[in-house]
């Protein structure tokens, strides 16, 4: 068996792939896989011609994110000892990839890491995902070291460290094959958004810790496939964390999380209204609606064998404090 399998997933990638491609091949010291997603543009001729080295796997649909990466990895599942998930619109550093794999190498309790994650765009300033590494507050709200709500801090090494943390970034973490598995992967109802997210609670759940590396960078450009700011995304991030929180929280935490997070939300569809973006409204809607009708309503809501696990981040509701209190860095909390 291989060590490592560094894996992107491509779906009409073929405006950014030349911008960060190069830095992918040139830096990595393990394969390079791509899982296609039934791309109609002229990205997978241009791997062809251009990265002969870069071997892929072609999908006939359009899986996802979740089914995407479930699909392909399972191709992959007795060839290696860990995967590296990589957006298709992130430029690497030199030994990137050797120093995620040496940490959990290193760190056997650890089922995932990811790396310091800066803004391709703006260099200086980190990256909206992952950044300094993930947390989760009181209502299962994301947030990150380097992140709180929209607000990016600029990277002055405040966070070159190695700590404990509830998520890995989808743009760039480093697995172990065997845990990624076990989890039965990334949850195929979630399409894209949140997924890992919800694989990283899952891990935790199991008693396994996921982990930041500061000493590893990556820059990532954000936005490749579906804009932060569309209301599909807005929709699929409210429904999500929904399911999320359904499945890893305790029924009676659940419903008060529900209850706040559904007055919170739906104030946002009123503002919305009044701002003149009735499709940002109805995202919201249409979000807790296809939540209520899913199937993840006639399951069990938790694995009565496995315990809540507490956030490794701040307490309380870190939204709530972003906008009364202007605590707009990690370190002001």
């Amino acid at each position: 068996m291989k060590s490592c399998a560094i894996v992107l997933l491509n779906y009409n990638g073929e405006g950014v792939l030349p911008s960060f491609l190069p830095s992918v091949v040139e830096h990595s010291r393990h394969d390079v896989w791509m899982i296609d997603n039934a791309s109609t543009d002229g990205s997978l001729n241009y791997v062809k011609e251009n990265f002969p080295q870069i071997s892929v796997i072609a999908l006939e649909h359009n899986y996802g994110f979740t089914g995407g990466y479930n699909i392909g990895l399972e191709q992959l599942a007795a060839q290696y000892e860990y995967f590296i998930l990589l957006n298709t619109d992130v430029e690497v550093t030199p030994g990137w990839d050797q120093q995620l794999v040496d940490f959990l190498t290193h760190h056997l309790d650890y089922s995932a890491v990811q790396p310091k994650i800066l803004s391709w765009k703006d260099r200086a300033y980190f990256d909206y995902a992952g950044a300094g590494g993930g947390f989760l507050d009181a209502l299962g709200y994301p947030y990150c070291r380097g992140r709180i709500w929209d607000h990016l801090e600029q990277d002055s090494g405040q966070y070159d460290d190695i700590i404990q943390v509830d998520w890995a970034s989808g743009a760039c973490m480093a697995i172990r094959a065997e845990d990624y598995f076990t989890q039965k992967g990334f949850d195929n109802d979630f399409f894209a958004h949140m997924e890992e997210i919800d694989l990283c609670w899952r891990l935790r759940k199991s008693g396994k810790k996921i982990g930041y590396l500061g000493a590893a960078t990556v820059y990532h450009q954000g936005g490749a496939t579906l804009d932060r700011a569309s209301a599909k995304k807005l929709y699929l991030n409210c429904r999500n964390s929904l399911s999320m929180l359904y499945k890893n929280v305790e029924v009676v935490r659940f419903i008060g999380i529900f209850l706040l997070k559904a007055a919170m939300e739906g104030l946002a569809a009123v503002n919305y209204l009044f701002k003149g973006q009735p499709e940002f409204s109805k995202a919201i809607l249409i979000g807790y609606k296809d939540f209520l009708s899913s199937k993840k309503n006639n399951a069990p809501l938790v694995d009565s064998n496995l315990p809540e696990v507490k956030s490794k981040g701040l307490a309380g509701i870190v939204f709530a404090q972003y906008l009364l209190r202007g605590r707009k860095k990690f370190t002001d909390f």
